[in-house]
């Protein structure tokens, strides 16, 4: 559920926006977007049973990997 007034909410031309400058290798864009998925990356590194930094350390990994290679 989202929480309301959730500053993390962005509309999509904004997430468009940050999707296609993380994709020109833009450093700020990809804080952005791992900022905006950083609860869930955390959530999801307390069910994988390796340390909690490396865990997140590999998401965020394979998240800017799927980012550069998304297709428009």
């Amino acid at each position: 559920m989202e929480a309301k007034d959730d500053p993390a909410i962005i509309g999509d031309s904004e997430f468009t926006a940050l999707l296609n400058a993380a994709r020109q290798q833009d450093p700020e864009a990809m804080l952005q977007l791992i900022e905006l998925f950083k609860a869930d990356i955390l959530r999801l590194s307390k069910v994988i049973y390796m340390p909690e930094e490396d865990v997140v350390s590999e998401i965020v990994l394979e998240f800017l990997e799927f980012v550069q290679q998304g297709k428009e």
